[in-house]
């Protein structure tokens, strides 16, 4: 029989990962997870992590409610509890910490989780609950522990309304340490949850960034109400212990009936908040005057007195407290130091975060545009067949020219690409090409390569006009995209006359598309004479066109050095020359001007005319 060994860790383990026996579930894998546990436990971790940032959110958002519960009986000059407000604060903290609570055993589940078989069982590991250890996070851990201390309601409940006038003012100031140290880490344990929630968009973000300002607004105007009771308070002890007056050990108005009445003349003289503004007052209340003369201290009214001192907060939060008078009180004036660098914090922090942000939707943009670039070069690629070779060294290289120039223009790839893949590349597109030409299908195969390589790739706009009737033909149009016409049309038009739909009753269009190509009378002019070639047609763009040009002077230098190779292979085409027709696609096509004019002008070819690259 197998021995079973318990510990106390794997009773916890047991207890938290118990599930009810299912004879239909499916077979658990190594470590008491199933598959589609596996896949769910991450979308839990998720909306827990949600939830629980939700929660610190609130949590800090109450914790204020604490400082509202004392308050000032100007009668009989004592301190009061609003014990109404004690208790709704002390069970919405209640709850607050029960989350806390539960989000510390949460930690613990994963990291018990998260140990491994390997782990658990391999004696070099120490025991289970090290191997747990080693997986917790421990800075998260302690953050909560020291959060979900009942520090406020231990000392507003316990302590504050129990200080006697001994030592007061040093007991008052070790409480407010503790009651400001105390929400720190709560604080911070949002910082650290916010972390799990990356994909949170901006305007989340945005709301965050609002909220901590509001949030800070409300903490320092909370502050600023309790301070102002505390000023108060010390200076009923303070004229208490100057006058050497036998009065009662405390200022609890649960403790007293009534104040003795030269007590109470004795603190509306020394402790006076209604002096004119010539009169010296007997006490310096600071930054706290306005607090009391306006009986914010003494109201039972939450509302009146939670918006007026969140205003107070938020205005001067907003100029960095640069308009607070303060006494020479030490702690006041940390208190008003205090406000001016959270309120440098939060602004400094917005611009960081506005940065960010920018530099986060410039990203996204870039990307985007990223994208569009890649998916563009991708149709290109497979518009024209390019075998996976081509397609591997035209991303590599477009892949560098963005990273040395991320705005290059990808619209004709031709125009970047190098040398060393631009020229097997024109020659696996257009060899094919070449030789439906008539005049190139008989050539020599290095001849149609030389011809390749001296391919310039160009673009033309639509509407624009390529050759104009009578002017030189000084190229060879091979069309790779779009649209063209050409047509013979009155001597007018060649000197920007009518559009192309005004003159259709004196011309006949022809058009030219994709695959097809322009001015093959330049291949006959190559070998015969130096006289260019006078183009019989307009050539006008009907949409953007994308195309390769043969240029003259080019085929000149190609000519030239084989010359043997092509006037061999020329000799078929010889009848055609002599007649001035050359085909054109089966098309018969004008090669001189003279069918128009009845002459033929001489014009010597000196240098072609510029096209566009």
């Amino acid at each position: 029989m197998a021995r079973i060994v318990f510990s106390p860790l794997s009773d916890l383990h047991f207890l938290l990962s118990y599930t009810p026996y299912n004879s239909n579930r499916p077979n658990l894998q190594p470590g008491g997870a199933s598959p589609s546990t596996k896949f769910k436990w991450p979308k839990v971790d998720l909306l827990w992590n949600k939830v629980f940032v939700i929660s610190c959110v609130i949590a800090v958002s109450l914790d204020p409610l604490f400082f509202y519960i004392p308050y000032i009986n100007e009668v009989n000059k004592c301190l009061g509890m609003d014990k109404k407000l004690k208790n709704v604060a002390l069970v919405l903290r209640l709850l607050t910490d029960t989350i806390f609570v539960v989000h510390i055993i949460h930690q613990i589940r994963q990291a018990i989780n998260s140990v491994n078989s390997h782990e658990m069982e391999n004696p070099g590991w120490g025991s289970e609950a090290m191997a747990v250890a080693r997986k917790l996070s421990w800075r998260s851990i302690v953050t909560d522990i020291l959060a979900v201390l009942p520090i406020p309601q231990v000392l507003f409940v316990g302590v504050y309304f129990k200080i006697r006038l001994s030592g007061y003012v040093v007991k008052r100031s070790v409480l407010s340490f503790f009651l400001l140290a105390q929400y720190l880490p709560r604080i911070y344990r949002i910082h650290l949850s916010s972390h799990n929630l990356t994909q949170t968009g901006i305007w989340a973000k945005c709301a965050f960034n609002f909220f901590l300002y509001i949030l800070a607004s409300h903490v320092l105007g909370a502050f600023w109400y309790f301070f102002s009771i505390q000023q108060e308070t010390s200076c009923w002890h303070k004229a208490i212990k100057d006058s050497n007056m036998n009065a009662t050990d405390n200022f609890y108005c649960d403790d007293i009936s009534t104040t003795p009445k030269d007590i109470t003349l004795l603190l509306n003289h020394s402790c006076s908040i209604n002096v004119s503004e010539n009169t010296p007052s007997p006490y310096d209340f600071g930054i706290f005057l306005d607090s009391l003369r306006s009986g914010n201290t003494a109201s039972l009214d939450f509302p009146r007195k939670f918006f007026y001192s969140f205003w107070w907060g938020l205005r001067n939060l907003s100029n960095f407290g640069t308009n607070l008078i303060t006494s020479t009180h030490v702690w006041e004036n940390l208190f008003a130091i205090l406000i001016s660098i959270i309120g440098l914090l939060l602004f400094l922090y917005l611009i960081g975060n506005v940065q960010t942000f920018m530099e986060l939707a410039t990203i996204k943009s870039e990307e985007i545009r990223q994208k569009m670039k890649e998916r563009q070069i991708e149709e290109w690629m497979a518009k024209y067949g390019l075998q996976e070779h081509f397609k591997k060294k035209i991303r590599k290289n477009i892949k560098q020219k963005l990273k040395e120039n991320r705005d290059a223009d990808l619209g004709n790839l031709f125009s970047i690409l190098p040398r060393d893949t631009m020229k097997p590349l024109k020659r696996f597109l257009f060899m094919n090409t070449l030789r439906t030409v008539p005049m190139l299908k008989e050539k020599d195969e290095k001849v149609l390569k030389k011809i390749c390589d001296c391919l310039r790739p160009v673009m033309y706009d639509e509407k624009s006009i390529v050759v104009r009737t009578g002017d030189p033909l000084d190229q060879m149009i091979f069309i790779t995209e779009g649209l063209i016409w050409t047509y013979v049309g009155s001597d007018q038009s060649r000197h920007g006359g009518s559009s192309l739909g005004s003159q259709s009753s004196s011309m006949s269009t022809n058009m030219l598309k994709k695959g097809e190509f322009y001015g093959e009378e330049l291949l006959d002019w190559a070998s015969s004479a130096s006289q260019l070639p006078i183009s019989a047609q307009t050539v006008q763009c009907h949409t953007k066109v994308e195309a390769f040009v043969l240029m003259a002077k080019d085929l000149t230098r190609i000519v030239s050095k084989r010359a043997l190779s092509w006037d061999s292979n020329n000799m078929n085409h010889s009848s055609n020359h002599n007649n001035n027709e050359v085909t054109h696609h089966g098309q018969p096509l004008l090669s001189g001007f003279e069918s128009s004019t009845g002459s033929k002008p001489t014009i010597r070819y000196l240098k072609p005319a510029a096209r566009p690259h």
